[in-house]
């Protein structure tokens, strides 16, 4: 039976191969720390000190009114159970959460553990003023709705947050283009994502620009989404052209572009390449090229030239610096046999 995507990414050679280019380190045992331990202790006596306030306003030591002591006591009950609430949902940001490798996931899920805690928080406040769970129910169901009339737009931008929570069509730390902002996810709230912008209007490469773009989560739902960082296969294809001469000696600058790619490269092209076979194998993509080396081919130029065009696949944010590197030795090598490689006058030199 044929592998699902699932599976292959499970595979620990495709897990290893993702984990090193994403340059992430073994993970270590869950530990509290010390102010998470600071925190624990400061939860449990909270809760002690609102148990004994509690039983002490039960007792005929402090002299109030009954209703005033039935105040006090519902309001002590609301934060014994916040305390409670927070304490748990410190232990599981602690001991659960700490656990999952993946940043982006942890950074996630923490988000949507925050929206959770604080909604429960606001159904105990409710609960406290409105003194029954029904009245507090529908307090909260009207306020809901009077509030989603009155502000839609950030509204679609939180449908937009949970669109983005299920569908992952970006994550933090993915590399994106959206519209015309392009730029590394350094943060999703509930409304608005944030980019750490490269390229940009100033440069011509993909260095970032020290800009930050923010846009509301609602535009994920009307714009097309390109990310460079597919956790599955976190590379994308890319490509040096020359223009030559048609009397040049392609098979020379075939074999030359190659070996130089190759040597740069080394094998862990053909590792990225596997990782992209066994995807590409389980979609309805047939009879594709997808070769395991740098490969070079040939094209006619509009002008009276050919374009030698060297392919290959590399992390996206390695691509400035390996290009770079590529071009220069590149260039050495064929400029070194000028009787074999003959560019065009003012072409590449």
């Amino acid at each position: 039976m044929p592998e699902t995507v699932e599976e292959i990414s499970e595979k620990p050679e495709v897990r290893e191969e993702l984990a090193r280019t994403a340059g992430e380190k073994p993970r270590e045992k869950v530990k509290a720390r010390g102010r998470d331990k600071f925190w624990f202790v400061t939860h449990a006596l909270l809760l002690v000190g609102c148990a004994i306030i509690y039983f002490l306003l039960g007792s005929e030591l402090i002299p109030l009114p009954q209703s005033n002591v039935d105040l006090a006591r519902r309001i002590l009950r609301g934060a014994i159970l916040i305390v409670i609430l927070l304490a748990i949902a410190k232990t599981i940001s602690v001991y659960g959460l700490g656990k999952i490798a993946d940043a982006s996931t942890r950074f996630t899920l923490r988000r949507v553990q925050r929206l959770i805690v604080g909604l429960l928080i606001a159904l105990i406040v409710l609960s406290v003023i409105f003194v029954n769970w029904y009245a507090a129910l529908t307090a909260l169901g009207v306020g809901s709705v009077i509030v989603a009339l009155a502000v839609q737009t950030p509204m679609k931008s939180f449908i937009g947050w949970i669109y983005i929570l299920v569908r992952r069509p970006y994550r933090v730390g993915d590399r994106i283009k959206i519209g015309d902002a392009t730029g590394d996810v350094i943060d999703v709230s509930y409304l608005d994502t944030t980019l750490w912008e490269f390229g940009g209007q100033y440069l011509s490469t993909d260095h970032p620009s020290g800009r930050i773009i923010k846009f509301p989560n609602e535009k994920v739902l009307d714009e097309l989404v390109y990310n460079y960082s597919w956790p599955l296969f976190p590379y994308i294809w890319n490509e040096i052209k020359f223009s030559i001469a048609y009397q040049s000696d392609l098979e020379f600058v075939a074999k030359t572009m190659q070996e130089i790619a190759e040597a740069e490269l080394g094998e862990e092209m053909m590792e990225r390449v596997e990782v992209f076979r066994n995807l590409l194998a389980k979609t309805p993509v047939d009879e594709l090229e997808v070769h395991e080396r740098p490969r070079v081919i040939f094209r006619v130029n509009e002008n009276t030239w050919l374009d030698a065009i060297v392919r290959y696949v590399i992390p996206p944010r390695e691509a400035g610096r390996i290009k770079t590197r590529l071009i220069k030795k590149l260039l050495d090598a064929l400029n070194a046999a000028p009787d074999k490689v003959m560019f065009p006058a003012g072409a590449n030199r």
